[in-house]
């Protein structure tokens, strides 16, 4: 288990903050973050432990349990201060259930009853259970780039793509607990489209997705288009979105027409989520935005972004809605997974 304390956001002292607390998990398939948040948003502690998914679902939670009892400590509260707990999840899900159906990153792990066992472990509490990019999606709504927003879409730009959408306290979850499965937008209906990692073609997912990138990437390479990624490849480096932006920095012409090609493709997917949503702003997350807003690459990606976005939507739309980077980065998770617990707490003492 690694403390956050040192790295992690500045954390309020048990003094500073406003009770009621709640606890975010933030379950990922190598990593589970969890973390312990007052009724503001503000985090007063933070850890990491390994989620060791092969060891099966039940010792994950018991582990998480053990974690959360862990990191109430550290921020100096007893475990009856915690008033509910949040969970995060990856995968497909029934939420009303408390469910995890088929984890494509967790293996073993199909329907399994989460949310109820993690509350065992944890002496009873309450559980709110989530979508993990819908978690996210809360946290930057709450206390992140979506603040003061009323409605909101976060991208999350990794393996896959992720999604949540926000309108007032609502996390859009569907009636099947399928709802914002944006990643699986299509944006190419032809019949030799590319195929996403789901099994159909054509979705934003198999275009604008780290694994899309690699995939674009090496089809090109392959086809000898220059590169000065060819000489990297060559030392036994990896092809990576990493090694691309690296490349695209230093003016690569292959790896820039890679990093702009992906912002058109993401327009193409917000446009869509705009004209359906109306959101007052769209956030892109994850581990690929190139660098965000430390980056000049990453700048040039998010304007070619919005200049591609804005030319396909309505004029008032353009003019209005706010396309940037998401703000939490890794804390999303937990910090929205706590939220949601609170909204759920709320809700149920009559506050709201």
């Amino acid at each position: 288990m690694s403390n956050e304390t040192a790295t992690g956001p500045r954390f309020t002292s048990r003094a500073e903050a406003q009770p009621p607390f709640f606890v975010g998990v933030d379950l990922g398939g190598t990593n589970t973050k969890i973390g312990v948040v007052d009724d503001l948003g503000r985090p007063l502690a933070a850890v990491v432990i390994p989620t060791q998914p092969e060891k099966g679902p039940e010792d994950a939670v018991r582990r998480m349990g053990e974690a959360i009892r862990s990191v109430v400590a550290q921020a100096k509260l007893d475990m009856s201060e915690i008033a509910r707990v949040g969970l995060g999840s990856p995968g497909t899900m029934d939420i009303p259930k408390g469910m995890l159906l088929k984890p494509v990153n967790l293996v073993g792990w199909d329907n399994f009853p989460i949310r109820d066992r993690l509350s065992y472990h944890c002496g009873g509490l309450p559980v709110a259970f989530i979508n993990d990019a819908a978690a996210a999606a809360y946290g930057e709504y709450w206390v992140g780039g979506g603040r003061g927003f009323h409605s909101l879409v976060l991208l999350t730009l990794g393996t896959g793509i992720g999604c949540g959408i926000i309108i007032g306290d609502l996390s859009i979850d569907g009636e099947n607990s399928h709802g914002a499965e944006c990643g699986h937008i299509i944006i190419n209906p032809a019949d030799d489209a590319r195929w996403c990692n789901c099994g159909q073609r054509g979705h934003l997912e198999a275009y604008a997705s780290a694994t899309a990138v690699v995939r674009r990437t090496r089809e090109a390479l392959e086809a000898n288009v220059p590169s000065s990624l060819h000489a990297r490849l060559q030392r036994g480096e990896t092809l990576t979105p990493k090694l691309v932006a690296e490349e695209a920095e230093k003016g690569d012409p292959l790896s820039r027409q890679i990093v702009f090609e992906t912002a058109h493709y993401l327009a193409i997917g917000i446009a869509t989520l705009i004209h359906t949503i109306d959101p007052n702003g769209v956030l892109l997350g994850g581990a690929m935005t190139f660098g965000g807003h430390g980056s000049p690459l990453g700048r040039e990606f998010l304007e070619r972004i919005r200049q591609e976005t804005r030319r396909r939507i309505f004029p008032v739309l353009a003019e209005r809605t706010i396309i940037d980077f998401a703000a939490l980065g890794s804390d999303a998770g937990y910090i929205g997974a706590a939220g949601v617990a609170r909204v759920e707490h709320r809700r149920l003492t009559g506050q709201q």
